[in-house]
């Protein structure tokens, strides 16, 4: 019997799986993807809120700021692309000022600091993108932006390499209560564990209501983004923000970690938890919206689009649904924006709860750190270091990001490694570019099957995406 079992391998359940691993338990994390990160959390805003939009006294206000606090230290531990750009809340009309005022209040109460209401001048001082309408804005220099498929990789990686066992392609189907624990029912066979952890996600409420009396409902919340090129990317250097509506923090323009330039996302609640296709009015909406904060946006430089689903709890529930509901049952439901930004200090509460429920010992060798080979980050002279050391990182397969053979090799090779392109795309940025993988595709192709060998069955993004090689060309 395991000591704990966690369910769903998205960015919270990864934080919660690489905080456990700091004690002398067993621990394991069943994910019915392919890869870790590839439900909700690897299609966000990529931000790390500062804190102000949560109502005080909420699980929301607590996580997102003690969240938003330990960034910094987590991206220097596990290597993570992270950045405090500073975020902007715009009024867009005089009508709107009132909305700004209660924003900063409400993150005072939070402790949130240094937070400044902006002229409209000022805040174009700082941003000249945008609108002569802007009348006024709230600035929060503690918000950031990441790299959600790296920072959920990196916490999955670091758990892994501490002895947290993962099994993918694992589809969970029922939690049974057993003596001395729980019985988790998956299409993998069963798995016996002393205390589980529900971090299933926009299934979370499912898992929920097999074993407890009051019920959860998530509803599906469909957020469409568009991605701009590097090109645009230096349009803003801060994440502007609209006042938030009653479905959330509204349409938003922010730079990537990576330089690009994103819009979005919409906010529609719809019945269908995989749904996540593009519409043409959803993209036109965004565009629209974004455009009255940031009026001169090149869309013509959109290289792709996508759309993530949140887990919003219905009904009167306006908080995460976080804790121990029964013993030894423990779960993060209902995790929506700012899930990204909180998913670090959820982990370390949740793994603290489960450490004393269980009387864990930590480990004296506990490997707090793991580091990511980036020579487009090198400057010359260590870049040709390393490649007269490896020629591998040497041979650029993805141009549009200078994504070279020994970083796709590492991304294979590392603990968790890629087996599929998403995968590699998704640690590399191998196919993220202008050319949407049209150059690189057949490559990574080439390099999975080498390294996994000739009978590996290359994928999109595991079972049901089959991708072959003919002649050297994709079919």
């Amino acid at each position: 019997m395991l000591d704990v079992l966690i369910v769903g391998a998205g960015v919270v359940g990864c934080a919660v799986a690489r905080e456990l691993s700091r004690y002398a338990l067993d621990v394991a994390v069943l994910e019915r993807e392919e890869d870790v990160g590839a439900g909700t959390s690897k299609a966000n805003s990529a931000i790390i809120h500062a804190g102000f939009d949560a109502e005080p006294g909420t699980l929301k206000a607590r996580f997102n700021v003690e969240g938003c606090a330990r960034m910094g230290a987590l991206s220097q531990e596990l290597d993570i692309p992270f950045r405090r750009n500073g975020s902007l809340v715009v009024a867009l009309t005089k009508e709107d000022l009132p909305k700004l005022e209660e924003l900063k209040a409400r993150g005072e109460k939070n402790g949130v600091p240094e937070l400044r209401i902006l002229s409209g001048n000022e805040a174009r001082a700082m941003e000249p993108a945008l609108s002569g309408e802007i009348a006024a804005a709230l600035y929060a220099p503690t918000a950031g932006i990441v790299c959600p498929f790296e920072m959920t990789q990196a916490l999955a990686e670091n758990a892994c390499v501490n002895g947290v066992q993962f099994h993918l392609n694992t589809r969970v189907e029922r939690i049974e209560a057993i003596d001395g624990g729980y019985r988790v029912r998956s299409d993998r066979g069963d798995f016996d564990a002393r205390v589980v952890v529900n971090c299933a996600g926009l299934y979370s409420d499912v898992l929920h209501n097999q074993l407890c009396d009051g019920q959860l409902r998530i509803i599906p919340r469909r957020g469409e983004y568009m991605l701009l090129d590097r090109k645009a990317g230096s349009l803003v250097d801060r994440t502007i923000f609209q006042c938030p509506g009653k479905l959330g923090k509204g349409v938003l323009v922010t730079p990537t970690v990576h330089g690009n330039l994103m819009i979005g996302p919409t906010a529609e609640d719809i019945p269908d938890r995989e749904a996540t296709c593009t519409t043409a009015e959803g993209l036109e909406k965004a565009a629209s919206t974004a455009s009255l904060s940031v009026p001169k946006l090149p869309l013509r430089q959109v290289i792709t689009s996508f759309a993530g689903l949140r887990a919003h709890l219905d009904g009167d529930q306006h908080d995460f649904c976080i804790g121990q509901p029964r013993p030894g049952y423990f779960e993060a439901a209902g995790i929506e924006s700012p899930g990204l930004t909180a998913a670090p200090a959820i982990g370390a509460h949740l793994a603290g709860e489960i450490a004393t429920h269980l009387n864990a010992e930590t480990k004296p060798d506990f490997i707090a750190t793991r580091r990511v080979v980036r020579p487009r980050e090198m400057d010359f002279a260590a870049r040709q270091a390393l490649i007269r050391e490896n020629p591998a990182y040497g041979n650029i397969l993805c141009r549009c990001e200078q994504v070279s053979e020994g970083e796709i090799l590492d991304a294979i090779r590392r603990p968790l490694g890629a087996r599929s392109l998403d995968g590699v795309k998704r640690r590399t940025r191998a196919g993220m570019g202008r050319c949407q993988s049209g150059f690189c595709s057949v490559r990574v192709m080439e390099i999975l099957r080498r390294e996994l060998g000739e009978d590996f069955e290359v994928t999109k993004c595991g079972p049901g995406s089959r991708m072959s090689i003919e002649d050297g060309k994709e079919r």
